[in-house]
């Protein structure tokens, strides 16, 4: 086509090697990256030769170790709190509520990043802090993205001990408010982890699809601020965390 400019050596490579995310057998990735076969053969034996690709021996190729090695490598090097920062930031000043995002770790979650609320008071959360699952809007999004059974087998290691007179103490009670958790896409914590404290939270995940954590919108109960458009926005939130961490 008149105009159209041509592709370089380093376009084709790449067109191949993210092919080959989706595809094994030459003529498969021929099409998906747009190639003659015969230039998609020389491209994935240097890969191969790289240690990009390996073949099966009977004319397929996968990933090689060296793509899983550089992924490690920048995972490593990730620092989820700053990438999602902006999406935080927005969900904060759309709301006027406190922002936090915590991560899974273990039984428990952690505070990776806090941003407090547009009012004249702070939440006694912070960065570092754990939090229990089972009374907490974050924790409640992330177990409820779990099977029942997996739930009741943390529950009984953990226990469900009362932060309120509002918490969650009964393992039935607990699940059937994850059922409506999952209908719903989000969590909601009315003062049961902290007196005067509510929260909506919502999960996200990572590129594996795996669940790594949650965030949350927070406020005081009291003065009790107009809510209705926030569950909303928390979810939106988390779906664009996702989506920054390249969840399918």
């Amino acid at each position: 086509m008149a105009g159209e400019v041509p592709l370089s050596a380093a376009d084709k490579t790449l067109g191949v090697l993210e092919a080959l995310a989706d595809h094994s057998r030459i003529a498969d990735i021929a099409v998906a990256a747009g190639l003659p076969k015969p230039t998609v053969h020389r491209i994935l034996q240097t890969l191969v030769r790289h240690g990009f690709a390996r073949s099966d021996g009977h004319g397929s190729y996968l990933g090689g170790p060296r793509i899983l090695s550089l992924a490690g490598r920048f995972l490593q090097r990730l620092d989820l709190a700053e990438q999602v920062r902006p999406t935080l930031r927005e969900l904060q000043e759309r709301t006027g509520w406190t922002v936090h995002l915590a991560l899974l770790s273990g039984d428990e979650a952690v505070y990776v990043a806090k941003l407090e609320g547009a009012k004249p008071y702070h939440l006694a959360s912070r960065v570092g802090m754990s939090l229990q699952l089972h009374c907490t809007s974050i924790g409640k999004a992330i177990l409820a993205t779990l099977p029942d059974d997996e739930v009741r087998s943390l529950v009984r290691r953990t226990g469900l001990p009362a932060r309120t007179a509002h918490t969650l103490t009964s393992e039935d009670a607990l699940l059937a408010e994850l059922t409506q958790v999952r209908a719903q896409g989000y969590a909601e914590d009315h003062e049961e982890n902290e007196p005067g404290v509510r929260a909506v939270g919502a999960a996200f995940r990572d590129h594996t699809g795996q669940v790594l954590g949650a965030l949350s919108a927070a406020t005081l109960t009291h003065p009790a601020d107009p809510d209705t458009h926030i569950p909303a926005l928390v979810t939106q939130a988390a779906t664009q965390t996702s989506t920054a961490l390249g969840a399918p």
